[in-house]
């Protein structure tokens, strides 16, 4: 059953990436999201990529959930962080017109979830969860306005729902492992990129990946 939700969630993110190369073209520029013809010209390799990305979380959250109901939540999750991740680090900006519809959308399809498995208490470990991770992400803002914005603390709202609906403790994990792959990769791109110490780097990518592994290692990390 497994083997079948993963292939049938890889088939669905293949529209998914394309609507998401749509929603990353456009969402910056504020311009509608309607049904237009395809372009006249190859796909660029950006677009391949997001595809190619699309359908490589969606089957890894069907190996991961099987046949849960939780599963449509977290194929949201995964392709809102895939179109928020390139657009920020393209543009350096987490947009809202992302971030709180992806909000909008989670909480009922979670709390329906959580419901229908009788699995009441991951309503109230999600709320907290997403409390501690904004609450936390915005105190790192105060600290160091310039290394943290605000998008980035939005959207770790987004990042504790989903991580707290699992487990509590996978939001301490979620932010540490994003934390440990913004440090490793910033000092990288410092020493072997020639990026300056004071210049920008996009952290929304890094809490997206940690965030996502840890929920698809969570059975490892809880276990």
């Amino acid at each position: 059953m497994t083997a079948l939700v993963a292939a049938v969630c890889a088939v669905i993110g293949v529209p998914v990436g394309l609507f998401l190369n749509v929603v990353i073209d456009r969402v910056p520029e504020k311009e509608p999201l309607r049904p237009a013809l395809p372009p006249r010209r190859p796909a660029s390799g950006r677009e391949w990529w997001v595809v190619v990305g699309c359908v490589a979380l969606f089957a890894a959250l069907g190996i991961r959930f099987g046949a849960d109901w939780a599963v449509p939540a977290y194929l949201v999750l995964a392709a809102s962080l895939l179109a928020i991740s390139v657009i920020d680090l393209k543009l350096y900006i987490v947009p809202n017109r992302i971030v709180y519809p992806t909000l909008a959308i989670a909480i009922p399809l979670l709390i329906g979830a959580a419901l229908l498995q009788h699995h009441n208490d991951a309503i109230k470990t999600a709320a907290i969860g997403s409390v501690a991770a904004w609450f936390f992400l915005l105190v790192v803002h105060f600290i160091q306005p310039g290394g943290m914005g605000f998008g980035d603390v939005r959207l770790a709202a987004i990042l504790g729902l989903y991580l707290g609906w699992i487990n509590l403790r996978l939001v301490l994990w979620g932010m540490l492992a994003g934390f440990v792959l913004g440090a490793v990769i910033g000092l990288g791109l410092i020493v072997f990129g020639g990026r300056g110490r004071k210049e920008a780097v996009p952290f929304a990518p890094f809490l997206a990946a940690g965030t996502l592994l840890a929920i698809c290692f969570s059975q490892q990390i809880l276990g």
